[in-house]
């Protein structure tokens, strides 16, 4: 029996939902960082920031084929449920992880600008936080496969 494109959608909105949340709470860190802007950085040395911020570039770039190592490996085991209900929760929990992990870029930036950094820098962790978000958002087609895989064959 194939699944409704209208209850794929459906079954896809609390994923789209945490994916907005991860989102919003970029926009907020950015506010907060804007309002209160001199009044929460603490002006750390710029060299020690200088190595700091190096270390989360490098931390960052290398979270994308990392983050997609380990969205391959779990929708794999998503597919291994014999269980509908059961692979639609891990598919769920497989998109809120991937938010999650894009949403830590946007914090190294919000924490480098805590350490003083300019407004720049925190626009480039912002910008590849969205993006992170952007490429690994919940996808129909992903969905379909693990939910038909779950499905007993006649």
């Amino acid at each position: 029996m194939a699944i409704s494109e209208q209850q794929l959608q459906s079954d896809l909105l609390l994923a789209g939902a945490s994916r907005a949340v991860a989102l919003v709470s970029l926009i907020v860190l950015v506010v907060i960082c804007h309002i209160y802007s001199d009044k929460i950085q603490i002006g750390m040395e710029q060299q020690q920031r200088v190595l700091i911020r190096t270390v989360l570039y490098v931390v960052a770039i290398t979270t994308f084929p990392l983050m997609k190592f380990m969205r391959h490996v779990l929708l794999r085991l998503n597919q291994t449920t014999k269980s509908s209900s059961t692979s639609k929760s891990r598919y769920m929990l497989t998109i809120a992880i991937s938010m999650l992990v894009a949403e830590s870029i946007g914090i190294y930036g919000f924490v480098m600008y805590l350490l003083g950094d300019s407004f720049n820098t925190l626009y480039i962790f912002t910008g590849l936080s969205a993006l992170a978000m952007y490429l690994y958002k919940p996808k129909i087609e992903e969905y379909r496969t693990i939910i038909e895989s779950a499905e007993p064959a006649h």
